[in-house]
């Protein structure tokens, strides 16, 4: 018969455990991991608060609850990259996801109702902001995997 266990594998004994770890630790010491880790977490804040900053969660509370989720979704992902790099950093690509759907969602979610300029040029900086951070955090993760160690 066989092994139904679902018994997680230890990663400890893998033949690349310490050199994953070495990369990593590369990545976050850098000033600007910890400088990307902040901008993404300002963003995913301003993202969340903005239906009352810019005043548009009585008039699309679609798009308010949208910005909202959005927000405290990148928010998050500030705040795993700050406190865990080492296991979220492959992940950072989605912040570059998250920045093309807030740069959409004006047009995409107020389908029935008409976005006034100021909602799309908010919703269209934040999208551009988390977009490009995301595209600077995969940069870095994708170097930092294909450099060669020093010291070997």
């Amino acid at each position: 018969m066989s092994d139904l266990s679902h018994s997680t594998p230890d990663i400890t004994r893998h033949p690349d455990v310490v050199a994953m770890q070495e990369r990593y630790a590369q990545l976050t010491r850098g000033r600007q991991a910890v400088a990307l880790d902040g901008l993404v977490l300002l963003t995913g804040t301003y993202a969340t608060i903005s239906p009352w900053v810019v005043h548009f969660r009585l008039t699309n509370p679609s798009l308010a609850v949208n910005n909202l989720i959005l927000g405290i979704t990148l928010s998050v992902i500030g705040l795993g990259l700050a406190l865990a790099a080492e296991r979220l950093y492959r992940l950072s690509w989605t912040c570059a996801v998250i920045g093309v759907w807030l740069i959409i969602s004006p047009w995409v979610v107020t389908a029935g109702h008409s976005p006034t300029a100021g909602i799309i040029w908010n919703n269209v900086w934040i999208g551009a902001v988390a977009c490009v951070l995301g595209l600077v955090a995969t940069g870095m993760t994708v170097r930092t995997e294909r450099r060669p160690l020093t010291g070997r």
